[in-house]
């Protein structure tokens, strides 16, 4: 499993591509997997064919674990025996070529490159592949996981010292309740991994399960044990369900409980009539020049706030916490919030000031799409500045947005809707929408935030603008 974000220490595999038999080649698709910022697919490095998949769709696995074995064409195919013992290979070579020079390592193509030194993996779990005993070259996918092997034995960290784990490891064992220092350490260099968690966990309970012969086998112990509390009558599954969160959900709720609680927000909002703009929406659907793009009220609002933005460049930039600066940003990468199945994701159009309408067309509907496929990659959710929400397309009047970490401020449009409105003197019916701003108080004070967003109507009241402010 590759490291196919910034620093990120594990990774869901949502899907397989291939299965065990199958042929693979360099740069083949054979995965996908979910991070916490995204859905990626991994790409195999070698030719060779699968020998096994080591982890079955919906497992969470950390970063380095190896997750699938391929035979290359290099190698002799494995005797039954030792290929059930443990295909923990990402790829095999003859034992005279590795005692004679290392071999060259092939290019990844994710991740942060290769390393030129030698490297040391810490033991794995054997894989429960059951290699045909009936004499079978080709060993079975394996079915269910099988008991870990024997590992050498670890002395406990030293007293006084702090035990070696990664944060994940550490959060587990604290919500387990068990002390790190107790652990007895099998990871590469005496690191504590998740297993050695569940282990001192299930023999922590152990004792706890006995019970008389007569009684039926207690279950397996598991990673949160339930309360015991008496059976209900009705089963409980069937009026309450419960949805891990995970992956990029996950990520999103913390860091919208980071931003909420970090930044100081401000929320202004402004009702205007944008009856002049819906018909500014149907004459450029009309116009050959822009034939083939998708022109819709969402890209008019977002070169509005373009043109806002170059009228107050100073509502642009960043909050640098340990340098206690704050940071203007000549550049606007504008992030649009999109619904997906996984969750709302924010990914961003780079330099959107520098496109013309058409592009920006171009550049909004590959976003979208993108999003809604689930194939958004890291890189198109990072280094935003600042973000458009568009909630009128659930018929929602207006919100209170919480803004994406690291940006000063975010726009929540809502629904248009045709209303009673005051036009030169007279009541008339007009197309009316309400308008949200939230900002970072202190990068954006509220002289500063009410001049955006009233440039913003303004743009969007008389679209002319678009051209003689722009």
């Amino acid at each position: 499993m590759p490291d196919v974000g910034e620093g990120l220490t594990e990774a869901e595999i949502l899907k397989w591509f291939v299965q065990p038999g199958d042929t693979v080649t360099d740069g083949q698709v054979v995965c996908e997997v979910e991070t916490a910022k995204a859905a990626v697919e991994l790409p195999i490095p070698f030719d060779g064919v699968v020998h096994a998949l080591l982890f079955e769709e919906g497992t969470t696995v950390d970063v380095g674990q190896v997750i699938i074995s391929v035979q290359t064409g290099e190698a002799e195919a494995p005797a039954p025996a030792a290929a059930a013992a443990a295909p923990a290979v990402a790829a095999e070579a003859p034992a005279a070529e590795a005692e004679a020079a290392p071999e060259a390592r092939q290019p990844v193509l994710v991740g942060y490159g290769v390393s030129t030194a030698s490297t040391k993996r810490r033991p794995r779990k054997a894989v429960a592949g059951t290699a045909a005993q009936n004499g079978s070259a080709a060993p079975a996918a394996p079915a269910a996981p099988a008991a870990p092997a024997p590992l050498p034995a670890v002395p406990a960290q030293p007293s006084g010292e702090r035990p070696l784990a990664k944060p994940p490891v550490r959060k587990l064992a604290k919500d387990l309740g068990i002390d790190l220092a107790s652990v007895v350490p099998t990871g590469d260099g005496g690191v504590v991994t998740r297993e050695d968690v569940h282990a001192a966990a299930a023999a922590a309970i152990t004792p706890q399960a006995a019970a008389p012969a007569a009684a039926p086998a207690a279950a397996p112990a598991a990673v949160a044990a339930p309360v015991a509390v008496a059976a209900p009558a009705a089963d409980a599954s069937a009026r309450e369900t419960r949805i891990p969160v995970k992956g990029v959900r996950k990520v999103t709720a913390q860091a919208m409980v980071q931003s909420a609680f970090t930044a100081p927000h401000v929320t202004e909002f402004v009702t205007l009539d944008v009856t002049r703009t819906m018909k500014l929406v149907q004459e450029l659907k009309d116009d050959p020049d822009l034939a083939g793009l998708r022109i819709n009220p969402l890209l008019l609002i977002a070169k509005a706030v373009l043109v806002a933005i170059r009228r107050n460049p100073d509502v642009n930039a960043s909050w640098d916490e340990a340098a206690q600066e704050i940071v203007l940003k000549h550049y606007v990468n504008l992030g649009i919030a999109a619904a997906t199945p996984r969750g709302l994701i924010v990914p961003n159009i780079k330099d959107a000031h520098a496109k013309t309408l058409g592009e920006l067309s171009e550049s909004l509907s590959s976003l979208v799409a993108t999003a809604r496929d689930g194939k958004t990659s890291p890189a198109d959710m990072q280094n935003g500045t600042i973000t458009i929400t568009n909630v009128g397309v659930f018929g929602v009047d207006t919100g209170t947005p919480i803004l994406n970490p690291g940006e000063s401020a975010i726009l929540a449009v809502g629904a248009i809707k045709l209303q009673p409105w005051v036009h030169k003197g007279k009541v008339k019916p007009r197309q009316v929408t309400t308008l949200a701003l939230s900002f970072d108080h202190r990068l954006i004070d509220g002289e500063l935030g009410s001049r955006f967003l009233a440039d913003i109507a303004a743009v969007l009241e008389h679209p002319r603008r678009l051209v003689t402010w722009a």
